[in-house]
């Protein structure tokens, strides 16, 4: 998979191999460019496998702003991931060349213009077979996103990890928002119905009725006090038995997470999940064909300590390192390092 073409100096022939992070050996961490986990920028490589790349728009937000500077925020705490994921037991930058796409540049004042310009610019990163990870924003991002994924593998299973729906019809009138994305993404056929599930949910809802015309767009939901009962290990068979062999596509607002995890959000709600619980989840798809994801929602003025965006940033690190691994069951019990 990886096709990037350098010099080996200790042998005289060239090889090809991906160009991974800056040695944080060498380079301390807190130097150079802030690119996510100190990658290459795409202009750096002929070609890349993952792109990393940063959406900062902010306009469909319904209470606190701030996603805008999410992107910025997540890979200036991405400096401290390293290149061995010992829970997945995968090099995620050296399998597969990653890079950092920069960010995709849309209208902030137009969200109509906004959603055409990210799903354009999306298409362009995915469209020789490449995946993405997007840096978010706000949740808005995930519908042109997903007609992005869309137009190269058609429908995908969505797991979407979130405190909220975010299939609401129309806010204030408006139809694109950051809690409409999955309804104006199901009435376009995007995902697989049967497929998809929402993982998280909690808080409260308008009307009773949210949740029946939620279970009518295909999904199913995880509730975060199934938690409170159900194992990581059981969430996660029951995901990998719905989404089966489809295309998979990973969805998550950061504010699944408890504000204790994540107090940097737009839309905080208490009873969340821990990041432990989330990573442990997310890893439990090793296998899966996992085709794109977004982290969304990371609004750092809220921010304490980077406390959010190094969940982020780890999150990241989690999804690009399921696309450098095999076919195979799911995670096993995180292994202790140093």
């Amino acid at each position: 998979m990886p096709r990037v073409t350098r010099l080996d100096e200790d042998a005289d022939h060239l090889s090809t191999l991906p160009i991974g992070q800056t040695d944080g050996q060498l380079s301390p961490r807190y130097a150079g460019l802030t690119t996510f986990a100190r990658l290459p920028r795409r202009e750096d490589v002929p070609v890349h496998d993952i792109a990393v790349v940063g959406v900062p728009f902010d306009a469909g937000v319904t209470y606190r702003p701030g996603a805008r500077f999410g992107p910025a925020a997540i890979r200036e705490a991405s400096r401290l991931l390293r290149p061995y994921n010992p829970q997945l037991d995968v090099m995620p930058f050296r399998d597969q060349q990653v890079v950092d796409a920069g960010d995709l540049l849309c209208n902030p004042f137009d969200i109509t213009a906004a959603i055409k310009e990210i799903e354009e610019g999306a298409h362009e990163l995915i469209r020789d077979g490449g995946r993405l990870v997007t840096l978010g924003g706000d949740h808005t991002i995930a519908y042109p996103l997903l007609r992005s994924v869309h137009r190269v593998h058609g429908p995908v299973a969505l797991v979407h990890f979130d405190a909220h729906l975010d299939t609401w019809d129309t806010y204030f009138g408006a139809p694109l928002t950051h809690g409409t994305p999955f309804r104006r993404a199901a009435e376009e056929g995007l995902f697989l119905a049967g497929a998809s599930a929402h993982v998280g949910i909690r808080g409260s809802l308008y009307d009773p009725q949210d949740l029946c015309d939620d279970m009518e767009l295909g999904f199913t939901v995880v509730h975060c006090a199934d938690l409170e009962t159900r194992s990581v290990r059981d969430v996660v068979t029951q995901l990998r038995h719905r989404i089966g062999d489809a295309p998979l596509y990973v969805s998550v607002d950061i504010d699944v997470l408890d504000p204790a995890h994540a107090p940097a959000t737009g839309t905080p709600e208490a009873g969340g999940m821990t990041s432990r619980e989330l990573l442990g989840i997310i890893r439990g798809f090793k296998g899966l064909n996992l085709v794109g994801a977004d982290v969304v929602e990371v609004s750092p003025a809220y921010d304490h300590a980077d406390i959010t965006s190094v969940a982020a940033a780890n999150l990241a690190y989690e999804l690009v390192s399921l696309c450098a691994g095999g076919p195979g069951e799911p995670a096993s019990t995180p292994q202790a390092t140093h």
